[in-house]
C-alpha cells in the first residue's frame, strides 16, 4: 500500500486535500477486504462442503464416476489411475504404530521416497489394538498421530488406503479382545471403524477405507478356535470373521458382517470409498465365485481389492482368474509383486490386465534403491531394487493422462 501512495503523491503533485481524501479511501477499502475475507474463511471453515466443490479441494477427492466403473478427480472427473505401494512395515519388520510416535522422521522420509518412486496411494494397515484400549476405549492418542500422517499425505500430495482391524502380531492382541465373541467382536470392529471414520472425514486425502485385510469365514459344518490363521513371515495377515456359522450360510455371514462394517462408516463419513481386501480363492479353487464380490454381498463395497502374485508360467491362468472379479466396479489389485516370479513375466501381467484394472500397489519397506544396491544382502536386496526400479519406470507409463469413460488404461 506504501507504494501506491508513493506514486499517487507524485501524481497529484503536491495537492494535499486530494492526497488526504485518496489515502483515506485506499484504508477504508483495505478495511473492507480484510473483513471479507475474514468472514470468508470463517464460513468455509465452519462448512467442509464448500471446500468440495471449490476448484482446489474439490480436484482432489477421489469419487467414482457417474457409471460407478472408474475412479475420477473431484469436479473435473477427469480419471484417476491407482499407481501405489503397501507400507505394511518398515526395514526392520517394524509396523507403523511402532516406531510412528518416537521416529516420525522415518515414516518422513518413507513418504518421499514413496513419492519420489512415482507412487500417488499408501496403503497404511492399522492395527486395531492400537487404537482400542478396550471394548468401548478408543486411543487417542493414535487418533491424534492418524491425523499428523494425513497432514502428511496432504503435504506430499499422496492418497491414503486405510485398512484397518489389523491383528498382524499374534503376540500384541489383547486378552480381553481375543476372548470376546462373535458379537462383541464385531462391536468392537464397528467401533474402531466409527473412530477412523470420524477422524478422516475432513480430508482429501484419504482414498478409501478397507475393512479388513484377507478376511475368511470357516467352511460348512466347520468351528474354529482361532481368530488368526497360521502366520506368515512372523505377522498374522488373514483373519477369520466368525468362528462357526451355525446356521447360516457363508454368504449371509460375510454380507452382515461387511453392511455393519460399513453402516460404522457411514455413521460419520460419506465422501470416502470403502472396499475390503481379499484373497483371490477361485484361483486355488476355480468351481467357486467371489464371496465378498458375490452381487449381494458387494452392493455397499464401492470397488473391488484383489490380492494377486503371478507365479512363473502361469500368467494366462491369473489373468483367467482375474476375469471373475471384474463385475463392472472399478478393480485395484491391492497387493502385488513379482515374488512368485521374475521381472518379464510380472511386466506380462501388469501389461495384459490393463483393461481390466483400475490400478495396482505394490510394496515399499523402508530403503531406497540405493540402499539395497550397496548392501551385502544378496538376492534378496537385489530382488527389492529390481522391483522398486520396475515400479519407477513403470509408473511413468501407466500414469499417462487420459479422459474418463475410455478403456481402462
Amino acid at each position: 500500500m506504501n507504494s501506491i501512495l508513493l506514486y499517487l503523491r507524485k501524481e497529484t503533485d503536491g495537492n494535499l486535500m486530494l492526497q488526504n481524501r485518496i489515502q483515506t479511501s485506499m484504508k477504508t477499502v483495505c478495511r473492507i477486504a480484510v473483513i471479507f475475507l475474514v468472514s470468508l474463511t470463517i464460513l468455509v471453515r465452519s462448512d467442509p462442503q464448500l471446500c468440495e466443490t471449490g476448484t482446489t479441494e474439490g480436484e482432489t477427492v477421489i469419487r467414482l464416476s457417474k457409471d460407478s466403473t472408474q475412479f475420477v478427480l473431484g469436479e473435473s472427473g477427469n480419471r484417476f489411475i491407482v499407481w501405489g505401494l503397501n507400507y505394511d512395515h518398515d526395514n526392520k519388520n517394524r509396523l507403523l504404530e511402532d516406531y510412528w510416535y518416537r521416529e516420525w522422521s522415518t515414516v518422513e522420509e518413507d513418504f518421499e521416497e514413496m513419492k519420489t518412486l512415482g507412487a500417488n496411494l499408501v496403503r497404511i494397515h492399522l492395527q486395531l489394538e492400537r487404537f482400542m484400549l478396550s471394548a468401548d476405549s478408543v486411543n487417542q492418542q493414535a487418533l491424534n498421530r492418524l491425523t499428523h500422517l494425513i497432514e502428511l499425505a496432504e503435504h506430499i500430495d499422496l492418497y491414503l488406503d486405510i485398512t484397518g482391524l489389523g491383528c498382524y502380531k499374534k503376540e500384541d492382541v489383547p486378552v480381553w479382545y481375543d476372548t470376546l465373541d462373535e458379537a462383541a467382536r464385531w462391536d468392537v470392529q464397528a467401533r474402531f471403524w466409527e473412530a477412523i471414520a470420524q477422524t478422516c472425514v475432513g480430508t482429501t486425502a484419504v482414498f478409501c477405507y478397507d475393512l479388513m485385510n484377507e478376511p475368511i469365514l470357516p467352511g460348512e459344518n466347520e468351528k474354529e478356535k482361532q481368530w488368526l490363521t497360521s502366520g506368515f513371515d512372523h505377522r498374522h495377515y488373514v483373519q477369520r470373521i466368525t468362528l462357526d456359522l451355525e446356521d447360516r450360510t457363508r454368504e449371509q455371514v460375510a454380507c452382515t458382517w461387511v453392511n455393519r462394517m460399513v453402516t460404522a462408516i457411514r455413521k460419520y463419513d460419506n465422501r470416502h470409498m470403502i472396499t475390503v481386501g481379499v484373497i483371490p480363492w477361485v484361483y486355488t479353487f476355480p468351481e467357486t465365485t467371489p464371496l465378498f464380490y458375490s452381487k449381494e454381498i458387494s452392493k455397499n463395497l464401492d470397488f473391488v481389492s484383489v490380492h494377486f502374485y503371478p507365479e512363473k508360467g502361469k500368467v494366462d491362468k491369473a489373468l483367467s482368474v482375474l476375469a471373475a472379479y471384474d463385475i463392472d466396479k472399478p478393480l485395484v489389485i491391492e497387493e502385488t509383486s513379482p515374488l512368485y516370479c521374475g521381472i518379464d513375466e510380472f511386466d506380462l501381467f501388469i501389461n495384459n490386465s490393463r483393461e481390466t484394472v483400475d490400478g495396482y500397489i505394490g510394496f515399499y519397506w523402508g530403503k531406497t534403491i540405493n540402499k539395497y544396491l550397496q548392501e551385502n544382502d544378496g538376492i534378496k536386496a537385489g530382488i527389492m531394487a529390481e522391483w522398486l526400479e520396475y515400479f519407477r519406470t513403470k509408473g511413468v507409463e501407466i500414469l499417462v493422462p487420459r479422459s474418463p469413460n475410455t478403456q481402462k488404461f
